[in-house]
């Protein structure tokens, strides 16, 4: 990402710059058994209409019944943001004909939402935090799924999704670049993973945005935003940002107006398009349920879900940085996702028992290589952490195997090449390969006389004041014994051999 796109983003268009204002929707799906309001389940990949309860068709006389599971995470959601949580809220209904939705109406939350004001703090750039503020959290049900590619004349319904349950997380319109917009995406769905409210998966729809831009001149009134719906893809969303504020620009400078409208993003062209006028709240006929009373929150619920929470990414960077010593880089990289961290926090407590240190001691060396070595690895190798070839006990194994000289760093790496190729355990590598590093001071001198019979001109040279010359008898040495000797020991001979 280009400087442009952080902080100080701005179009420049014929008539000078233009500021780019963003906010999102993001819909994320509750992680719970059943719907928000039945009892169907809410497994992914299920056969079309496999998972829908009579409530979920709108069968006549059936009653919605709130499911408390749903409640208690968007509780847990709203206190991980900073968010004032409401023990008041109500339910509405939002009245408006699709195919997908049977009732005719959607239940949601409009007036008085769960979840209030929150925030969240973002990193724009190497050092540099932004808070971007949220407005709300509200509970609603999901539509179901219009399907269009199963016939030639016909579209098909999907009524799976229909009643599962989303927080509706309303951001205010604090964000002015993509980057900015990226980095709060991926900020929010690590801070759902980590309380397991929802499992942000972007590709199965569990987590969607929707995306607001409008633009203006520098300290202008707001301008008139645009809406593009359901963008499944943090890059797609940063992507949808850049055209669409660029197509505003076009058309103001061109004398035209910006319509209030609904857009969708296609990412094959990567370009916006046109869906529908955007609707006043007020065409959609809010009213309180009638079925439902409204949600009155205990004490005791409120202090439950609080101490339900775990060590938040926030949180786990500051103590990786206060307690254990590590860079701000290394911290944030480790706590950016709740897999990475807990494979970490395994690996150090490994790695301090091998070695007989505090894990103060070995966080510096383990997190190096994890995010270097292992994370290159599992690139390469396209896996995620959690499908690691290698186990937090081997990998603490091996940097022990580093820490008492056993191995060398290059040793180390052809030992790693080997346990993800094999699984097998580095000190059985080292063994039957016989790879292990040695400090033999006799084999090493005999190694580097080698040497400096094999290079007598450049011995020569060196003794005649050029010093650097000396990295190329290391590196000589070091290839002659195959990588074994100790490099520490090689570097103290070699001094006293050449002078």
């Amino acid at each position: 990402m280009s400087d442009k796109m952080k902080s100080n983003y701005r179009i420049q268009g014929a008539t000078g710059d233009w500021e780019v204002v963003i906010g999102l929707e993001v819909h994320a799906q509750v992680t719970s058994h059943a719907k928000l309001f039945s009892g169907a389940s809410t497994e992914f990949g299920a056969e079309p209409n496999n998972q829908v309860s009579l409530v979920d068709a709108a069968m006549p006389g059936m009653l919605p019944v709130l499911n408390a599971e749903c409640v208690r995470q968007a509780v847990r959601t709203g206190m991980a943001l900073n968010a004032v949580i409401n023990p008041w809220s109500r339910f509405d209904r939002k009245n408006y004909f699709y195919a997908d939705l049977p009732q005719g109406y959607q239940i949601s939350q409009l007036y008085h939402p769960i979840v209030g004001e929150g925030s969240i703090e973002i990193d724009v750039e190497e050092g540099v935090t932004k808070t971007i503020g949220i407005e709300r959290i509200h509970l609603e049900q999901d539509a179901g799924k219009l399907m269009h590619d199963q016939h030639p004349t016909r579209s098909y319904i999907d009524l799976n999704r229909c009643g599962v349950a989303l927080m509706e997380i309303v951001s205010r319109p604090d964000m002015r670049s993509p980057h900015e917009a990226g980095a709060y995406l991926r900020k929010l769905r690590s801070i759902l993973r980590y309380v397991g409210s929802c499992d942000g998966n972007m590709e199965e729809g569990s987590m969607r945005a929707d995306v607001n831009v409008s633009v203006r001149k520098p300290g202008d009134p707001l301008g008139t935003r645009t809406e593009t719906k359901n963008v499944n893809s943090v890059r797609f969303v940063m992507a949808a940002i850049e055209y669409e504020a660029n197509r505003q620009v076009d058309v103001l400078e061109s004398g035209g107006a910006i319509v209030q409208e609904t857009r969708l993003f296609d990412p094959d062209k990567v370009e916006t398009r046109s869906l529908r006028s955007k609707e006043d709240a007020h065409d959609y006929r809010y009213f309180p349920d009638p079925d439902l009373l409204p949600l009155e929150l205990t004490a005791d619920f409120l202090r439950e879900c609080e101490d339900s929470l775990p060590e938040l990414p926030g949180a786990k960077r500051r103590r990786y940085i206060d307690a254990l010593g590590l860079p701000p880089y290394n911290a944030s990289v480790l706590t950016a996702e709740k897999e990475t961290a807990q494979w970490f926090e395994t690996l150090l407590r490994e790695a301090a028992a091998v070695q007989g240190k505090s894990e103060g001691d070995v966080a510096k060396q383990a997190s190096n290589w994890l995010i270097s070595d292992l994370f290159g690895a599992l690139n390469r190798l396209g896996k995620d952490i959690d499908d690691s070839p290698v186990s937090p006990a081997q990998g603490a194994e091996l940097l022990g195997l580093i820490a008492d000289g056993t191995l060398s760093g290059r040793l180390a790496k052809e030992v790693f090449e080997l346990m993800l190729e094999t699984g097998d355990d580095p000190s059985k590598i080292v063994e039957e390969r016989g790879l292990r590093q040695t400090s033999d001071t006799g084999a090493i001198e005999a190694v580097i006389a080698e040497v400096m019979v094999a290079n007598a001109d450049k011995v020569a040279e060196y003794r005649d004041g050029k010093d650097k010359l000396f990295g190329f008898f290391v590196g000589q040495t070091m290839k002659a014994s195959g990588g074994k000797a100790n490099p520490a020991v090689v570097n103290e001979l070699l001094k006293k051999a050449l002078s």
